[in-house]
């Protein structure tokens, strides 16, 4: 019996971002394939996102994660791939493409791009001992020494491999929907689940905010900014109003499911 629930639980960890039909994923039908090399993105980095007409970024201490998020680099090339190389199916999701490695395994989905931006920013940092993650089962992986980006990378593959959407929503602390900011998360844990990051935040005059939104999915696949498939006006930009469902290309989220660090 136990043997036959350690495999029920590394099967269900395994599969924490797959849709069906009792949630919120959209058709994933690629209408509009975009070739390989003929898509270009013109910014090269999170901050180089234009904002709409009236809008101001936050302010972010140098040193914040915020800051750090903005600074991530954007590829040249718009198009999504998979571990494996091939494209990804469903290419009319992304608004452009983080330049952060996917690996060549089926390990980097949507808790785990969370996990992998905010475990990059404290290795940048060097507060490795901040370097904590949960499985599902209340065990601890933490990062130990030594410090180097090889050792950093056999980390990261074995917190993929163990810790999920469902895992991480219980690490994560709530946070207030007026309190928006970058490195907050949306997330629903559970089997299936789904995640995804706030990458930047700007405010107009009268305090009405829009954000950025960061996701990677199932396979593993490139790390993308999403586009707002509700407005032509903002592009990627989503507006932070009244409304409960935050409703993305691949999947929809409520305020309520916002978390924190």
């Amino acid at each position: 019996m136990r043997l036959q629930t350690v495999l029920l639980t590394i099967t269900a960890i395994a599969i924490s971002c797959h849709s069906s039909s009792g949630t919120a994923p959209l058709d994933n039908k690629n209408d509009n394939n975009i070739p390989a090399g003929t898509a270009e993105n013109p910014y090269s980095t999170i901050a180089g996102i234009p904002l709409p007409k009236g809008y101001t970024r936050q302010t972010a201490d140098s040193s914040s994660f915020a800051a750090w998020l903005r600074k991530i680099r954007l590829k040249k090339e718009k198009a999504v791939y998979l571990y494996n190389g091939q494209l990804k199916a469903n290419q009319q999701a992304q608004f452009a493409v983080l330049d952060v490695p996917v690996g060549n395994k089926d390990l980097q989905q949507c808790a785990d791009a969370v996990m992998r931006l905010r475990a990059e920013y404290l290795y940048a940092q060097g507060r490795y001992a901040e370097i904590i993650f949960w499985d599902n089962g209340g065990q601890r992986y933490s990062f130990a020494a030594p410090y180097s980006r090889t050792n950093f990378n056999h980390y990261l593959n074995r917190v993929f491999g163990m810790c999920g959407t469902a895992s991480l929503e219980k690490q994560l602390n709530p946070a207030k929907w007026d309190q928006l900011q970058p490195g907050n998360v949306l997330i629903r844990g559970g089997f299936p689940g789904h995640a995804v990051m706030v990458m930047d935040v700007a405010e107009d005059s009268s305090g009405k905010k829009i954000y950025l939104l960061a996701q990677s999915y199932m396979p593993a696949q490139d790390i993308h900014i999403l586009v707002n498939p509700g407005s032509n006006e903002t592009g990627a930009w989503y507006e932070a109003d009244g409304s409960e469902t935050i409703q993305t290309p691949e999947w929809a989220f409520r305020q309520s499911q916002l978390k924190q660090w």
